[in-house]
């Protein structure tokens, strides 16, 4: 009885001994193996939280490259002249954008160029104010004096702003446009508005490309514009992201190779 326990027990650990290697496999295809691995970085490449759905989604994406490429090898267009040619374009072409990449990593955007980006940015808070205003659109200006009228004969904002505003985007909010600066509005309505004190309503209707307006402002402060310092790793990546400065540094690291080589 002791000897079968054992023997039981030995066996036991012998298969649990060969589990791993089997496992770091994710499926066999026709022999060729496709490790676990494969699987665990692709998911990665996602950024997607791992999931079973999202592993067995990822392990036939798998299957199926094995599949092609076994059946690419079978049918020998791997060897074919033009398949070659592309193959070794597409190489290039990602052994070139690794090595721009590296490229902008180390060099990166200068302070000056942050500071133009900065500077761009902090000059769309216009005034340095920001503004709590609300209005009501209308399509004639008759409608609009007609409302004006009705405010100052003590009728609610809110309730003539949802009755009647063509702004879709504030009329159910009581024609609130909530904080922003006086760049983010059109130059009449940013004009008539900055114009206003706090609690008053513009006398005369005010004409934009969208209507008549009437505008109220309700509060102002500061505007809150953070600083260089606080902004330039975003500034850095919004950088990096734009066609044309990445079209810039690309055109100079070439200039830079070509000065440096020695071409006959």
């Amino acid at each position: 009885m002791k000897t079968s326990v054992l023997s039981f027990s030995l066996a036991a650990v012998l298969a649990a001994g060969s589990l791993p290697a089997f496992a770091q496999n994710a499926a066999v295809v026709n022999g060729k193996a496709i490790p676990s691995a494969k699987v665990d970085k692709l998911i990665a490449s996602t950024g997607q939280p791992d999931n079973p759905e999202l592993r067995d989604r990822a392990r036939s994406m798998l299957i199926d490259r094995e599949l092609l490429l076994q059946e690419a090898n079978k049918r020998g267009v791997t060897q074919r002249d033009d398949v070659q040619e592309q193959l070794e374009q597409a190489k290039l072409n990602v052994l070139a954008g690794a090595v721009f990449e590296d490229y902008v990593k180390t060099h990166g955007a200068s302070d000056t160029e942050l500071r133009k980006q900065y500077d761009k940015i902090k000059s769309q808070f216009g005034n340095g104010k920001e503004y709590h205003v609300r209005h009501i659109l209308v399509p004639s200006e008759a409608e609009a004096k007609a409302i004006i009228a009705k405010i100052k004969g003590g009728a609610k904002f809110e309730d003539l702003a949802k009755a009647s505003s063509k702004d879709p985007g504030s009329a159910a909010n009581g024609g609130d446009l909530d904080w922003a600066n006086s760049s983010s509005y059109v130059p009449e309505f940013s004009a008539a508005m900055t114009s206003l004190k706090n609690g008053q309503l513009t006398d005369t209707p005010v004409k934009t490309q969208f209507g008549w307006h009437v505008i109220q402002l309700l509060e102002t402060r500061d505007a809150k514009v953070p600083t260089f310092e606080e902004v330039k790793p975003q500034l850095q990546q919004m950088l990096m992201g734009d066609q044309n400065w990445q079209r810039e540094q690309f055109q100079a690291m070439m200039k830079s190779l070509r000065d440096k080589a020695k071409i006959q």
